[in-house]
């Protein structure tokens, strides 16, 4: 007997041991600080620090709830048409990084809507461009029927300037309003044509004298002084009317570089066979070799990179635009000097400065406006559509030239796209092909052969950021129909912050009385229960984090609703412990008792309650599914702690010779 005795109190032992090795496990992912200050001064692993994810009410963010104009699609097709909406628009803010985007639809009625919540997010111009329209990515071929020389008869030339007179006065107007002072953004919103430069608020970046479009703009500049500050004046183009708002003058350095690339089987974006020592003296000895009046030749004969056909001409290169190593390179050389080899992850490279210059970078921003021509009035256009467009478009990825390290925007058509492209080139080798984005062209590329394989490039001379917006945006599709933005609310963060607070002091309360209560009625019982509800708090936590819960002030009620539920299954156990007490029973067999018979009333509570709780996590919103989500979480974990944990720590007290009046556990002595 006394053997059997030993090995129930060394079986419960074992029992409390995990309990409190779970508590602690559980507790440092819940709250890492304290553990990874220990794992600081010993060999232990680091824990992740993030914090808990926090939703719109709690963190602060932007609300945005949109109408879908179901006017031109069947009302059969409308359900399915609203939910390719909610898709399209997670895709976006997805592909933004939003944590935790909230994207759900509801039917009322004729009317369709798309309720949107972005936590974290608190500009709400910001927030409407995520949601905003995808561009239109069109493929275009020169128009081989326009005449060069279109010639209107008196009618359509009085047409013309009558349409310019009326477009120069508007334009003039919005000119007055800008020198006036009014803000330039707002009148880039209102007026201008433009809807890529529109959504960066007007704003073009630097221009040179070298450019097309804004060349002649930057030799004005350059020419007349203009001070910073909107110009006084339009600026004319070919087809468009601009008011420009100049914002400075960079001065830049700028080197024209050449190079002989000896690539190797190591090296980035590379074909080479040969091993990284056998291109180290390959490049070794070229640049022991070569000169200025044989580097040319040399990079045609031995250079791996694509600019080999071309001499090894890079061109005008600026600080910034080349990788590291390179870039240091080159900076260190005289004009004139041909470098020693220089290993970037591209492979090894033979640098030959050939010359320097100083250019004038100018920054501007516009507001663009029609201007009608000779092609508007006879309805003919300079390019013709193919059919190959962006829904062709398999995936948008951003890469780097191997060389100038500048990024651009890699299209892999559909495999019926691939083949349309292949054709297209294989027909206009020798032509220009216009890769035009919401109607304007961004790249009119040469085509030198035919390009199979189903890969295209958009290069553009974007910044990393812009490439990667563009990649995304044409990664996101088209909207099936059309949305449009009917209310919008930001809570900020402070508002957030201070809910939260309050959320966390409302819960540290109900613990607090909960366990002056349970203690004070249920004596011992009553604070085993309460270790077991740290417990039950430390596996919730821990398990928010592991599952990636949202919380939210709904989610955060449902935590403390779960709470009051464990509490209350301890509650029914413990008085069918006092009644068998009562009964004359010992203290063991009265908790294995207890424990049988509350055991189905437990489980028929939890079990309903669980029921409802996926009735309202599948059929409302999001702040009620949090709601929803904590408080099933919290009825299960709080069965198993209630079962299990409870239970050991009562037979565990149980079994020492003090612990085993029945006064502790709130049944009082005749």
């Amino acid at each position: 007997m006394n053997r059997k005795r030993r090995s129930s109190r060394r079986g419960l032992n074992i029992s409390v041991a995990i309990i409190v090795l779970l508590f602690l496990f559980t507790g440092s992912i819940a709250y890492p600080s304290y553990w990874n200050k220990l794992a600081d001064a010993t060999p232990l692993p680091a824990l992740d620090e993030d914090g808990f994810r926090l939703g719109l009410d709690l963190q602060g963010g932007v609300h945005l709830v949109y109408e879908a104009d179901m006017s031109d699609i069947d009302s059969e097709d409308r359900s399915e048409a609203l939910e390719g909406v909610r898709d399209v628009i997670e895709r976006r803010v997805n592909a933004f990084g939003v944590s935790e985007p909230h994207v759900q639809t509801t039917v009322n009625g004729d009317s369709y809507r798309v309720i949107i919540e972005l936590a974290g997010v608190f500009d709400v111009s910001d927030a409407i461009d995520l949601i905003g329209e995808t561009p239109i990515l069109e493929f275009k071929l020169p128009n081989e029927d326009l005449d060069e020389d279109l010639t209107l008869t008196d009618e359509e030339t009085a047409q013309m300037e009558e349409a310019q007179e009326l477009e120069r006065e508007e334009a003039l107007t919005v000119l007055d309003r800008a020198i006036s002072g009014e803000e330039f953004t707002s009148l880039v919103t209102e007026f201008s044509d433009n809807r890529t430069t529109s959504a960066q608020e007007g704003y073009i970046g630097f221009v040179t004298e070298e450019q097309d479009t804004f060349g002649e703009l930057a030799r004005q500049i350059k020419e007349n002084g203009y001070s910073t500050g909107v110009i006084d004046g339009l600026y004319e183009a070919e087809s468009s009317l601009h008011v420009v708002n100049y914002i400075s003058t960079v001065e830049q350095e700028e080197a024209f570089l050449s190079h002989i690339l000896i690539c190797h089987n190591e090296s980035e974006s590379c074909e080479g066979e040969v091993t990284k020592a056998e291109a180290l003296v390959e490049a070794q000895e070229i640049a022991s070799t070569v000169t200025t009046a044989t580097f040319p030749q040399t990079a045609v004969d031995s250079s791996d990179g694509p600019s080999a056909p071309v001499a090894g001409e890079l061109g005008w290169v600026t600080e910034g635009t080349m990788v590291n190593d390179f870039q240091d390179a080159y900076l260190a050389m005289e004009d004139g000097q041909i470098s020693d080899v220089v290993e970037t992850q591209f492979g090894y490279h033979v640098i030959w400065r050939q010359d320097s210059r100083s250019t004038s970078l100018y920054e501007i921003s516009h507001i663009q406006l029609g201007w009608t021509t000779e092609s508007d009035i006879l309805d003919v256009d300079a390019w013709m559509n193919t059919d190959l467009s962006g829904k062709d478009v398999e995936r948008a990825s951003v890469a780097f030239d191997q060389n100038t390290n500048v990024p651009y925007v890699l299209l892999d058509f559909s495999s019926e796209g691939g083949d349309m492209f292949g054709q297209i080139t294989e027909e206009n080798v020798g032509e220009v092909i216009g890769i035009f984005l919401d109607g304007a062209a961004i790249s009119t590329p040469v085509v030198q052969e035919p390009i199979y394989g189903g890969t295209a490039t958009i290069q553009g001379s974007f910044s990393l950021e812009e490439a990667k917006v563009l990649a995304q945006r044409l990664n996101a599709g088209a909207l099936p129909v059309p949305i449009d933005l009917l209310s919008q609310q930001t809570v900020g963060p402070t508002l957030g912050q201070e809910s939260l607070q309050a959320s966390i002091r409302a819960a540290l309360i109900g613990v607090i009385f909960l366990a002056i209560f349970m203690i004070a009625y249920y004596r011992l019982s009553g604070l085993l229960a309460v270790l077991a509800l740290i417990f039950y708090i430390s596996i919730n936590l821990a398990l928010y984090k592991w599952l990636g819960v949202t919380m939210t002030l709904a989610g955060i009620a449902g935590f403390i609703l779960s709470m009051g539920m464990a509490v209350d299954a301890n509650v029914l156990i413990f008085e069918r412990l006092k009644e068998e007490l009562k009964s004359g029973r010992d203290l063991p067999t009265a908790i294995d008792e207890g424990f049988r018979r509350a055991w189905t009333s437990i489980r028929d509570g939890n079990l309903t309650t669980l029921i409802a709780a996926a009735v309202l996590f599948s059929m409302s919103t999001s702040f009620i599914k949090g709601f929803a989500l904590t408080l099933a979480l919290g009825i299960l974990v709080s069965m198993g702690t209630a079962i299990m944990v409870t239970r050991v720590l009562l037979k565990w007290a149980s079994s020492w010779k003090a612990l085993k009046n029945p006064g502790l556990y709130g049944v009082n002595k005749k």
